[in-house]
């Protein structure tokens, strides 16, 4: 049995490259292989097409411990989160206010977590159907108690929102006040509207440093993050003019392809990072259309270059939804547009989930099929996104 105060360095030994890490990424539990059309397929092999899935890739896995006491260690990160969730929903307000009240388990210095602490508990291994039933959490319910929302009570069952601390430096939709949340119930990070909306809440405490980068230019085209250990291209696709518009924009096979075969500062080990990795370096202080015009720039740190302010990158992971996984997920570096329609009936392309939200496209078509975008917020769909990539963070 471990001590509940044992650290993690004392649990893995130094060898473990979780041990010192104040950012540790925890893999995303994604297991399966997909192709283009949804189904999963054999793990392909280096050099055939669509290698280099998430699935491919041994990263840090997730390690809980329930404590017995209404609680959960994650003994990789080190932050200790509140098994249930708050029994009633909540606005971003009262679940703010309500954390200082919060006692659990002896313990009262609980918090509502950022979105990046509240991202690390989330796994791709969930799936959406067309119903509770049909469908899995986005979550380890072996740890963690979740609910589907109440479709009896007017809800709809992906109604599972949990809010985070981390509010939008703009506005959404009709100039709203927002703050980030991770739905997992559909396995998406939105920005939702933050003065009426009800939320599922989850506290958490320790480890004060989770979430908190720490870049150095290494002075060769790349970067290091030295709390979580991963390396990035300093530039992305764009700079690099990658994919058959010269732009730098790739559909999703020709992402994996293009950072699998990249050889760039020397190294020839980079690949397409997965949700969790790619989230960790959003800067949720900046957004281009953001209130404060200093902080008016794409959703990352300025050590970056970016091609495109406003620019979707692939992820390495399908998402399953609909229930199948013809979609894969990317993250919204730039506003995170939709097209929704006036009072005239004539569509918009405004920002409806702010920047840093992680959403999903269709791994291959034309864009041109989706003129009002897709879902009920009008997701605008690209299908050519761009690519940042990454190496290291990988178990031996």
């Amino acid at each position: 049995m471990i001590n509940l105060n044992t650290s993690r360095l004392d649990y893995f030994g130094e060898s473990h490259p979780s041990a010192t890490l104040k950012y540790p990424i925890v893999d995303t539990a994604q297991v399966n292989c997909y192709n283009n059309t949804g189904f999963a397929i054999s793990p392909p092999e280096k050099g055939e097409p669509l290698y280099g899935q998430d699935a491919q890739y041994d990263t840090t896995q997730p390690r809980y411990r329930d404590n017995g006491d209404g609680t959960v260690s994650d003994l990789i990160t080190g932050l200790m989160w509140q098994q249930d969730y708050v029994e009633q929903k909540l606005t971003f307000a009262e679940a703010s206010s309500g954390a200082s009240s919060f006692a659990l388990a002896g313990y009262d210095d609980w918090r509502l977590p950022t979105i990046k602490e509240l991202w690390s508990i989330f796994q791709y291994s969930g799936v959406t159907g067309f119903s509770a039933e049909g469908s899995i959490p986005y979550i380890d319910t072996e740890f963690f108690n979740f609910a589907y929302g109440d479709t009896s009570s007017g809800e709809r069952f992906i109604d599972a929102q949990y809010v985070s601390s981390t509010e939008y430096v703009g506005t959404t939709m009709n100039n709203n006040a927002t703050v980030f949340g991770v739905n997992f119930a559909d396995g998406r990070i939105k920005g939702y509207p933050s003065t009426r909306k009800l939320f599922d809440v989850k506290y958490v405490r320790g480890n004060t440093d989770y979430g908190i980068n720490n870049f150095q230019d290494n002075a060769d085209g790349t970067i290091t993050d030295q709390a979580t250990g991963l390396m990035w291209t300093k530039i992305d696709s764009g700079h690099l003019q990658a994919g058959q518009f010269g732009d730098g924009t790739l559909n999703w096979e020709q992402a994996l392809e293009w950072a699998e075969d990249l050889e760039y500062a020397g190294y020839d080990d980079w690949r397409l990072p997965n949700g969790k990795e790619l989230q960790s370096i959003v800067d949720y202080t900046r957004a281009p259309e953001a209130s404060d015009p200093s902080r008016r720039r794409a959703a990352i740190d300025p050590i970056f270059q970016i091609s495109n302010e406003q620019a979707y990158f692939w992820t390495n992971n399908s998402h399953v939804d609909g229930p199948n996984a013809k979609k894969a997920a990317y993250v919204c570096f730039g506003q995170s547009l939709g097209y929704m329609q006036d009072s005239f009936g004539n569509y918009q392309l405004i920002d409806v989930h702010g920047a840093g939200a992680i959403r999903s496209d269709p791994k291959t078509g034309d864009p041109d099929d989706y003129p009002t975008g897709f879902g009920p917020q009008g997701d605008d769909i690209r299908i050519y996104n761009y690519v940042r990539a990454v190496r290291g963070g990988l178990i031996d």
